[in-house]
């Protein structure tokens, strides 16, 4: 079943980049459906009265992956248009830091546009709760991307198992450095639901290995800077340290840049989160071992699909499985090809 997911995540990505077109990964414990292929093109699916559509991206913060983000919607409301024959547009909102006060102002401005949707990724669902409510009130669809949707928020996630993402990351490392050692736990932003998820599931899958010793990896809230700098303080403290695992997209691009500052390439094994395509070259020159890939463009592109439904008063699926990829030096060439494209 594995192995099919993570060739369904190929699959959906290849067609996305080549159509724009969506599809469903399959394979997910949510029992929810995507739909496949382009949009319909009769004119009751239309945006209401045929007029123009507007679809609002909100991530957690600049950044280069939310940037793929926005590649994906964009291509995916390009498609719409062509479908539909309205002009589809994504406005891409990005707060400059993760911040959820920031957010939620770029939230609100967002709504007072009156778009046809949001789309967002939450920096604290809590903290965001009643500006999404208010924005659900003024009749505007809401949904999530790279986020779990809590219990009881009538939202649709639109994203992978992240646990199942972290737990595949921290049995890779395991398995490389023997099933021993001493491995280092960077977090992420700790309130980002999808951050906390693959922290708490790095150590769960690890405390599988007694003979792994875990400690405290630094948190880098989502920016790469930081995650170089607590690396590196992690590293002068713990010369013995065998392994690294990280919770977002930031994490293994600081880390990798501290291990090669420190001289410690292929002493301290990383497995990292996401494709980027630094991410991508680090495994390519051997200083990263492998990474557990979300598909930020296929979110984008589901996403935009989801509000459209969502706007057009289907009833959309409560979680959108977009998959899982696995990369490692056996496939990275291949990943970098799509990626670049």
């Amino acid at each position: 079943m594995m192995k099919k997911r993570l060739l369904a995540a190929v699959v959906c990505l290849s067609m996305l980049l080549g159509s724009a077109a969506g599809c469903s990964s399959g394979g997910g414990d949510s029992g929810s459906t995507a739909p496949a292929g382009g949009a319909a093109s009769s004119s009751q699916s239309k945006g209401k009265e045929g007029k123009d559509l507007t679809f609002v991206i909100v991530p957690k913060c600049v950044h280069a992956w939310f940037d793929e983000v926005n590649k994906g919607a964009v291509a995916q409301a390009n498609k719409l248009t062509e479908e539909l024959g309205v002009k589809v547009s994504i406005d891409y909102r990005a707060p400059n830091t993760a911040d959820v006060a920031e957010q939620n102002t770029v939230l609100q401005q967002a709504a007072a546009t009156k778009p046809d949707g949001i789309a967002l990724d939450p920096c604290d669902y809590k903290g965001s709760k009643a500006v999404i409510e208010e924005i659900q009130a003024q009749g505007i669809p809401v949904v999530l991307f790279d986020s779990p949707a809590p219990e009881g928020s009538n939202l649709t996630s639109v994203g992978n198992d992240f646990a199942e993402q972290a737990t595949l990351a921290a049995d890779k490392l395991a398995e490389t450095i023997g099933k021993k050692g001493k491995v280092a736990v960077m977090q992420g932003l700790p309130t980002a639901p999808n951050h906390a998820e693959r922290y708490q599931a790095h150590l769960d899958a690890l405390k599988k290995y007694p003979d792994i010793q875990v400690i405290d990896g630094g948190i880098d809230n989502d920016n790469i800077e930081t995650a170089q700098s607590q690396a590196a303080a992690v590293l002068a403290a713990n010369p013995d340290l065998t392994g690294y695992l990280c919770c977002d997209a930031s994490g293994p691009i600081g880390i990798s840049a501290a291990i090669k500052e420190a001289g410690k390439v292929g002493k301290v094994k990383i497995v990292g989160m996401d494709n980027l395509i630094d991410i991508l070259n680090y495994i390519k020159d051997g200083t990263m071992t492998a990474t557990s890939s979300t598909m930020p463009q296929m979110q984008g592109s589901m996403a935009v699909l989801m509000m459209w439904q969502k706007h057009l008063g289907i009833d959309i699926p409560k979680t959108v499985d977009t998959g899982i990829a696995f990369i490692d030096s056996s496939n990275v060439d291949k990943w970098i090809e799509i990626v670049k494209k």
